[in-house]
């Protein structure tokens, strides 16, 4: 607070005091009182008056420092009315009464609003459950009647599969500390699961998977969602993958405390100008627009978000026509963090 802006909120007071002056002054003249009387009531009137502003002005200013100080210290800034001190002023005791009713009223309506959406969230995912079990039926008759047309119709289904999984990951990524388990895990198990997911479409696409590399590792994930996020890495590798020679290597490097999990294919690639953007939410790029190849831009963006939630690093390199690399750094003791 300004003592320059504070003196133009009490000018109306200083003007008055000037007039009342003037007054007391002419009235006094009229009675002829001796002009050392007339100076001492008025230096005690301007005295006492000043005296009461710079009180007013020190409560004042020192409280509302605090207040600005707090609000700057502080992250959650809704709080700012649980920890003000309650001014000794009549205007901060009903800024205070203010903001608390305020804040009150805001974090009313956040849990409304927090409720609405879990709610929702929960219908999401019993939604997504109950579907499952047709697909799952759906698949049993179609292995036990395999020709062309259920071939084909067993991969779309496992495309709608794909894509409910990844509706019950999204709807849980905001909570994955609720639904997960960070366990020392076999890296080659949870790559091997994300494979087999992918079988039929591997197959049918002429994809080969090449694990030479990849070793015997020990690290500490949830493997349940460690084997989401490798499965849409390599579901991406197969939808921009070329025309012929599909080939995805997977292989791992212990550095120091840590496990590097590499997801290499050969596929048609990223534009330079858009390797920076893969991981934001509904980002597709060119190659979301090419002909046959509809992308939601929702699958690195949940890898990157289940990765940021369970402690793993990831990162992704690509040469458009050349291929792309994604990397993704697991801890090899609970304590790493990326």
């Amino acid at each position: 607070m300004k003592f320059r802006d504070f003196i133009k909120e009490k000018m109306i007071l200083i003007v008055g005091t000037i007039l009342a002056l003037s007054s007391v002054e002419i009235l006094l003249l009229a009675y002829n009182i001796s002009i050392l009387i007339r100076l001492y009531c008025a230096i005690i009137i301007i005295f006492v008056v000043a005296l009461a502003i710079l009180i007013e002005y020190k409560k004042k200013k020192d409280y509302y420092n605090e207040l600005i100080k707090n609000m700057e210290d502080l992250k959650e800034k809704y709080l700012i009315s649980e920890i003000i001190k309650t001014p000794n002023f009549i205007e901060g005791k009903i800024l205070k009464d203010i903001l608390q009713d305020t804040g009150k009223s805001m974090l009313e309506n956040v849990n409304y609003y927090k409720n609405i959406q879990e709610d929702y969230k929960e219908y999401i995912e019993l939604w997504i459950h109950e579907v499952k079990i047709p697909i799952a039926a759906s698949k049993m008759i179609i292995e036990n009647n395999k020709n062309e047309v259920t071939k084909s119709i067993d991969e779309e289904l496992d495309k709608v599969e794909n894509y409910t999984e990844q509706a019950l990951f999204y709807a849980r990524s905001n909570a994955v500390e609720k639904d997960y388990i960070i366990n020392k895990t076999n890296l080659k198990e949870i790559v091997n699961g994300a494979i087999l997911k992918n079988k039929t479409t591997l197959l049918n696409e002429k994809v080969s998977i090449e694990l030479s590399n990849l070793k015997d590792e020990e690290v500490y994930t949830d493997s349940k969602w460690a084997v989401f996020i490798i499965n849409q890495i390599i579901q991406n590798a197969i939808k921009y993958s070329k025309k012929e020679n599909k080939k995805i290597e997977i292989s791992s490097q212990e550095k120091n405390d840590k496990v590097i999990l590499y997801i290499k294919d050969n596929g048609i690639g990223i534009k330079k100008g858009e390797i920076t953007r893969v991981f934001e939410r509904g980002f597709t790029g060119e190659n979301g627009r090419i002909i046959g190849q509809k992308s939601t831009g929702i699958g690195l963006y949940l890898c990157k978000k289940l990765c940021d939630r369970l402690g793993l690093g990831i990162e992704l390199n690509s040469e458009k026509d050349k291929g792309t690399e994604v990397r993704i750094i697991f801890p090899k003791n609970s304590y790493t963090n990326f």
